[in-house]
């Protein structure tokens, strides 16, 4: 992976990151904002330690381990990826409220649009902003938008510390599981 110095990441801030999307999509992952690696790279999740390619493959929604580079192999598989807000930020707390709102508008605008079978918002604090439910747990949610189902995931990011790696895979192979049917 390339290296950014400092500069380069801070000339990637508010760039916007292309959806990885497509009509009725199994599941569509909704990360909370694009980080400056993933702005600088224009590849999702692409910061160092980020887990959530590690748990994409490890819940078998991939059958191997995918880079960010190929992150448009997501749609052979059913998967996409999009964001609540799109503006790139060194951390998702220069985000305001009212962005994670209009955020969360624009969100049920696309979802009612593609209409996938699940939507997975990474992330319990994002969704919970975003969304204005402030007792959503990680799980899936009792909220739809048209005939699409709400799960929320975890934040991958390797910060997060509460959820490990493998306990990480466990709650994306149960949304994996709900969007088989089973």
């Amino acid at each position: 992976m390339t290296r950014f110095t400092r500069e380069e990441l801070e000339a990637a801030r508010d760039r916007l990151v292309p959806d990885v999307i497509a009509d009725g999509l199994r599941v569509l992952f909704c990360g909370i904002n694009p980080g400056l690696t993933t702005a600088a790279t224009g590849h999702h999740f692409a910061r160092p330690g980020n887990r959530f390619w590690p748990a994409l493959h490890r819940s078998g929604f991939t059958p191997r381990l995918l880079r960010p580079s190929e992150q448009r192999e997501l749609l052979s598989y059913g998967l996409g990826i999009t964001n609540v807000v799109a503006r790139a930020t060194a951390r998702a707390d220069e985000l305001s409220a009212e962005e994670y709102r209009e955020g969360g508008r624009l969100l049920a605008l696309k979802v009612a649009r593609l209409r996938p079978r699940w939507l997975a918002v990474l992330g319990v604090t994002a969704y919970r902003a975003a969304f204005d439910d402030r007792k959503a747990r990680v799980g899936p949610q009792e909220r739809t938008i048209g005939d699409t189902r709400v799960w929320v995931l975890p934040n991958p990011s390797g910060l997060n510390a509460h959820w490990t790696p493998a306990t990480l895979a466990e709650e994306f192979a149960r949304l994996r599981e709900a969007a088989a049917g089973r």
